[in-house]
């Protein structure tokens, strides 16, 4: 079971008693409990199961404008006391960084919104094999379907409490449920692996057992007897789930540290057309049971729906409170990162976006991460089907993908087909002209 909140309230209030009559001027501390178990299945046997339970703590203590922090998993009475005082000991020495401070106190959240985060369901290890079972044994209704790489199942239950100096102390529980299920197909001498995964907060939201198998064995079989293709510019097709990740590098861009260092490709870009007038990027905390929500951000900041591309616009960027002071911007609830990152839908269903060109390429793999944020220079490796007069035609494979992101951005089209599956989400997108190294 995990620890309640005002067990961890209790220890985050003394850690930052402690710290402020050893000098602190200011303090943060950040307390959280976790418990994950997980079991691992394969060919019809329980291949592993474990489980863990952990608890820890980070405490950052400011000294005016010098900063130092410190974490650990031990939180007896005796080693938080050593902690705090070597944390205060090494602000003492620290340089001084005028933008080193606590958030603004009004940016702070003061309501506790729910999120619908947590399920208290406990699913037992016996519901997970049997779980993992039905995915495997849908899997093998197709002959072509020989081994698998193994399945799992996981549940974690989080519970955690922020508190500052400020008075702040706000936290919640939230949990996990994911599986994933690994198939091998072989057919004329070819074999080929791919998978399906599923993740909710909710168990109930969880996909079938049986459209996990099915999904991953039909994903392993459409890739088999692969064929190479020249190299050649041509329209690429992204699959939503690795179309997604064209928003890694995006979100990279626009944070407020490679804004204030000056290394993006987009540091010029504010208030100015990145992408074509009819794409649009949120970001949202507060979508329920959302696998990135979150009622405030690392720093105890309020959540809010940001809006980071309008009609093709940069119009916000990824802001914490270090960075934002550097600049001269308040905090958007950002540190830490994104929350659901997600390009809204676009207009044209899926089967519009295949028609689009006679020949086209759609790509339902990326192997690597080639992004370089400095330049906007895009590589990676990808495998994916051919696609003439608007059909599927033939799985290839071995190929490279290039392009630059800005320019890549000018030309995407996006279908109509988003889905929330993970904390960052596309609907399936096209992008005219990027070059293709094959054969």
């Amino acid at each position: 079971m995990i620890k309640d909140k005002k067990f961890l309230e209790k220890i985050a209030s003394n850690c930052i008693d402690k710290a402020k009559k050893l000098g602190a001027t200011d303090c943060e501390v950040i307390v959280s409990n976790s418990i994950s178990e997980t079991v691992n299945f394969r060919n019809k046997n329980i291949d592993e199961s474990k489980r863990s339970d952990g608890i820890g703590m980070g405490i950052s203590t400011y000294i005016q404008k010098k900063k130092s922090n410190i974490s650990s998993s031990n939180i007896s009475a005796g080693n938080l006391d050593n902690l705090i005082t070597r944390c205060i000991e090494m602000t003492k020495i620290t340089p001084e960084d005028e933008y080193n401070s606590l958030p603004d106190k009004d940016l702070l959240a003061t309501k506790h919104k729910d999120l619908e985060l947590y399920d208290e369901t406990s699913i037992s290890n016996e519901k997970k094999i049997d779980y993992l079972k039905q995915a495997e044994e849908s899997a093998f209704q197709d002959k072509r379907i020989t081994n698998t790489e193994g399945s799992s199942f996981t549940q974690v239950k989080d519970n955690f409490v922020l508190a500052n100096s400020l008075g702040f102390s706000m936290g919640y529980q939230s949990s996990i449920y994911s599986a994933s299920c690994e198939i091998i197909a072989k057919s004329n001498g070819s074999m080929e692996r791919d998978y399906e995964y599923t993740q909710k907060r909710f168990f109930s939201d969880l996909k079938p057992p049986e459209t996990l198998g099915n999904k991953a064995a039909e994903r392993a079989i459409k890739k088999l007897n692969p064929k190479k293709i020249k190299s050649e510019k041509i329209p690429i097709i992204f699959e939503q789930r690795v179309a997604k990740s064209l928003l890694d590098p995006f979100a990279d861009a626009i944070s407020a540290s490679s804004f204030a260092r000056g290394t993006s490709f987009l540091k010029d870009k504010l208030n100015k057309n990145i992408f074509s007038k009819d794409i649009n990027i949120i970001d949202d905390p507060l979508i329920s049971k959302a696998l990135g929500s979150q009622i405030f951000d690392s720093e105890g900041v309020k959540s809010s729906k940001v809006t980071l591309v309008k009609e093709g616009s940069l119009e916000n960027l990824l802001l914490d409170t270090y960075y934002g002071k550097i600049l001269k911007m308040k905090s958007n609830g950002r540190s830490g990162g994104t929350t659901n990152l997600y390009f809204e839908n676009g207009t044209k269903s899926f089967k519009e976006l295949l028609n689009t060109h006679t020949k086209a390429l759609y790509i339902n793999e990326l192997i690597g991460r080639g992004a370089n944020i400095i330049t906007g220079d895009y590589s990676v490796g990808a495998s994916g089907m051919l696609i003439e007069n608007g059909e599927f035609s033939y799985p290839i494979n071995e190929i490279t993908i290039a392009g630059n992101l800005s320019e890549m951005f000018n030309n995407i089209t996006l279908a109509n087909d988003l889905e929330f599956s993970y904390a960052t989400n596309s609907p399936t997108l096209m992008i005219e002209g990027m070059v293709v190294a094959g054969k």
